[in-house]
């Protein structure tokens, strides 16, 4: 049987203000992740899978002409930008409301319909996940095991019967199991039923809160997979995302300069940047930095900032900040 076509959605509209100062002025989706992006990773496997016909990179305005450079500047062929009006955090309407207002503006109801959030780091291809979804055609969600059930409280909490979803808690306060939803769906046409969810007083906010009600009202399938997946919101969990993808190694560009140094695992230092009589672990250095006399662990350092003579662990220091001897300037 020859397969449907479809949209995709990367949701790209959040403000990631615990990544500041280093998400305060760029999109955490464009952070580095080895030698791409996590955006771009996802956009790659989207350009490459025939069944997906357009990609819309939902983003809101403040970081609207950001994603335009960005796709501007790549071979993407089926990426483009549609923007949500909003412009800071307390203006935002929830993704379920940016994503009904996406499917209005873009015209397309009645299509089968792919979302992914563009800051998630998943071991799967989506291929696999597209594979799965097309054996049933009913609406699709990926499942991971968090391993804790700490964890699974700040997520949606899945109960399967072999691969159908039998109950869907949203950040249940007393999760039963670890086994939770992760940003990645699929919804045939007729079940993108975020107007009628809408309409009927349901919360925007999270997209947990809709599948939830769409378990409710449809049969929806689970796609469950090992590997890794990393929801990129915190300096912690970027640079576990930044050391899985590097794995035992390091990553120096070529145009960067390394003296008198050492560099232990989980490293990614980019271009131009100066690393001199210093120790780095599990450190990602933006563009141009420099790195003097220093130990830095656990840390990211923004582009164009300069650190002299510096012990630190655990530190997020934003773009263009010089620090000597402990003492900002």
């Amino acid at each position: 049987m020859m397969a449907r076509s479809m949209k995709a959605v990367v949701l790209a509209g959040g403000y990631a203000t615990r990544l500041w100062p280093v998400t305060k002025h760029r999109p955490k989706m464009f952070l580095p992740i080895g030698e791409t992006t996590v955006i771009d990773r996802i956009l790659a496997e989207l350009e490459a899978d025939d069944r997906v016909e357009d990609v819309y990179v939902s983003t809101n305005e403040r970081f609207a002409e950001d994603f335009e450079t960005h796709l501007a500047n790549a071979d993407y062929e089926k990426a483009q930008l549609s923007v949500e009006k909003t412009r800071a955090e307390d203006e935002k309407f929830g993704v379920i409301g940016a994503l009904a207002q996406l499917v209005d503006r873009e015209g397309i109801a009645g299509e089968d319909l792919f979302v992914v959030a563009g800051d998630n780091l998943i071991s799967f291809d989506v291929a696999e996940f597209l594979d799965f979804f097309e054996d049933e055609r009913d609406p699709t969600i990926a499942a991971y095991d968090v391993g804790s059930r700490e964890k699974a409280r700040s997520y949606g909490l899945v109960t399967l019967d072999g691969d159908e979803v039998v109950d869907f808690q949203e950040k249940p306060d007393d999760p039963n199991s670890t086994l939770v939803s992760i940003a990645c769906y699929a919804f045939p046409a007729d079940s993108v039923r975020f107007a009628e969810y809408l309409e009927s007083g349901n919360n925007p906010d999270e997209p947990g809160w809709y599948l939830q009600w769409l378990v409710g009202n449809d049969t929806v399938r689970a796609f469950t997979f090992d590997g890794a997946w990393f929801d990129i919101g915190t300096p912690q969990s970027y640079l576990e995302a930044v050391a899985w993808e590097l794995g035992s190694d390091n990553l120096v560009a070529d145009s960067a300069t390394i003296e008198n140094s050492s560099l232990g695992q989980h490293v990614l230092v980019s271009a131009d940047a100066e690393i001199v009589d210093s120790g780095l672990e599990n450190t990602v250095v933006f563009p141009g930095a420099t790195i003097r006399d220093c130990e830095v662990r656990n840390s990211i350092i923004d582009r164009e900032t300069h650190v002299e003579n510096l012990d630190l662990a655990g530190a997020l220091i934003g773009a263009h900040t010089q620090i000597t001897n402990g003492d900002q300037a």
